[in-house]
Order: structure tokens, then C-alpha cells, then sequence
């Protein structure tokens, strides 16, 4: 039967949140199960007090509220100590290309700490799952495992399915490679450069992907209005892509030099 081939460890993350916005939003709760190249696995599940309320509706998913976290630490509090528990791993998730990595990132960005993801793989269980089946976690814990999600929203037993049926799928589709390179590369879509995927790779240069100048590139705009460097730097973007576009931005200035 088919199983995961790891080089190194990989950390299956999931986040209960305070909302879907990876700008403004945060973690409440983080699971992760970290599972080594022998197969053992490591856990680690951590409450976190966010900071700010906790919208009625996000409890109502995850049955978290705001007296539940009030006397948790803070993500400052145990950044470090999430950063040494998936240091040398690499990611995985459902819908963790588009959700659990960014905010987790951002959140690390938030509090000045330097969680490095450049050379890390990213496997989105979920993007497994659409591309062969079309279904949500549930429906995929069914299809794939033959079981009923219990606890579904909280963060440890969604994190724990995910990495079941990852396992699974590759029994199921023997076209799947066992390694994490070619997983990453399978559930990977466009060459983005920030999380949010404000700013793509076409044509080995960067371009917008949002707004008046989408389809144009990064160096291009900024060249002919650096003052639209500043707006985004002002705006409601998350922190990843201001990091980025500064960084291109910088690049340019240098070469200027």
C-alpha cells in the first residue's frame, strides 16, 4: 500500500481563526501534527488569546468564545515555540495553500519573528481532493477513510483527518507520487509570490494580480507611479504582500545604485 515518503518532517496544520481575512483576522487555536520519515507522530495544539473579540459567528463554527482564550498567551507568547517545533518541515493542510499558511505567516510577520517558508513544500490536501473528487473535509474524511469526522472545527481532530486522508488518496490514486516535491508540485496553482496572490509570476517577471494594473508588471507600474508603492504600503494588504512588494521594490532601487 502506498505511503508518504518524507525526507524530513511534515507538519499538518490546521487553525481555528476569528474570521477568513489572512489581513485582519487571527488565531485562536493552532493544531499541528508533525509526522516524521519513520511514521511516529508529535503533536502540539495551542490555544491563543487573539487579541481582539471574537465574532458570534466563528464561535458558532468552532464553539470557541471569547472566555475560552481570555487567560490563553498571545501568538508573541508561543511564536518562538512554534517556530522551533516545524522548524526543518515541511506544510501541509486543508485549504492551507490559500488559508492556514498565509495566516500563519502573517501572524509570525506580525510579531517580528522570522518563520522562514522559502524553502519549504506546501501540500494542499483540499486541492488533492478537488482536483480527483470535489468534495468539503467531511465529505472527504468519508469518502477516503470510511469515517464520520467527529469534532469537526476542532483544530487537533481536523488536522489529524487531514493527514488520514492524505495517506489515503495515495492508496487511492496510484498516479500520485509518494514524495513531498512532487505532492507540492501536484497541489500547487499559479506561480504566486505573496500568499494573497496580489503579485504572480508570467513570463519570469513579476506582475499584479489585482486591480487597474493586473497583468502588468510589478517593476513596470512602479517605475511609471512609485506612489502606488506607497498606497499599498497604507492599504488593508497583508503583511506577506508588503513584504514582498518591498522587497521588489528595494531590488529596483538597488539597481539603481
Amino acid at each position: 500500500m502506498p505511503s508518504l515518503l518524507l525526507k524530513r518532517p511534515l507538519a499538518v496544520i490546521d487553525l481555528e481563526t476569528t474570521g477568513t481575512n489572512v489581513a485582519t483576522d487571527r488565531i485562536i487555536e493552532i493544531a499541528i501534527i508533525k509526522v516524521f520519515p519513520d511514521k511516529t507522530t508529535q503533536s502540539k495544539v495551542k490555544r491563543i488569546n487573539p487579541g481582539i473579540p471574537i465574532p458570534a459567528g466563528s464561535s458558532a463554527i468552532h464553539g470557541i468564545k471569547d472566555e475560552d482564550v481570555k487567560d490563553a498567551p498571545t501568538f508573541k507568547q508561543v511564536a518562538g515555540e512554534l517556530k522551533q517545533f516545524l522548524d526543518n518541515c515541511d506544510l501541509a493542510g486543508y485549504n492551507s495553500n490559500r488559508f492556514d499558511i498565509p495566516l500563519l505567516v502573517e501572524e509570525f510577520l506580525r510579531v517580528e519573528v522570522n518563520f522562514d517558508v522559502s524553502k519549504r513544500k506546501f501540500v494542499d490536501v483540499q486541492r488533492i481532493f478537488h482536483l480527483m473528487e470535489k468534495r468539503t473535509l467531511a465529505a472527504a474524511y468519508k469518502f477516503y477513510c470510511d469515517k464520520q469526522l467527529e469534532n469537526a472545527h476542532s483544530a487537533e481532530a481536523d488536522a489529524m483527518a487531514t493527514y488520514e486522508i492524505l495517506e489515503a488518496q495515495l492508496s487511492r490514486y496510484e498516479h500520485l507520487q509518494e514524495d513531498i516535491d512532487s505532492l507540492a508540485t501536484f497541489t500547487k496553482e499559479e506561480d504566486y509570490i505573496d500568499f494573497a496572490r496580489r503579485l504572480v509570476m508570467q513570463g519570469g517577471q513579476e506582475v499584479f494580480n489585482f486591480g487597474k494594473y493586473k497583468g502588468r508588471p510589478v517593476r513596470e507600474v512602479l517605475k511609471a507611479e512609485p506612489q502606488y508603492y506607497d498606497w499599498m504600503m497604507k492599504a488593508d494588504f497583508p503583511l506577506n504582500t508588503k513584504q514582498k512588494l518591498t522587497e521588489i521594490f528595494h531590488n529596483m532601487m538597488l539597481k539603481k545604485m
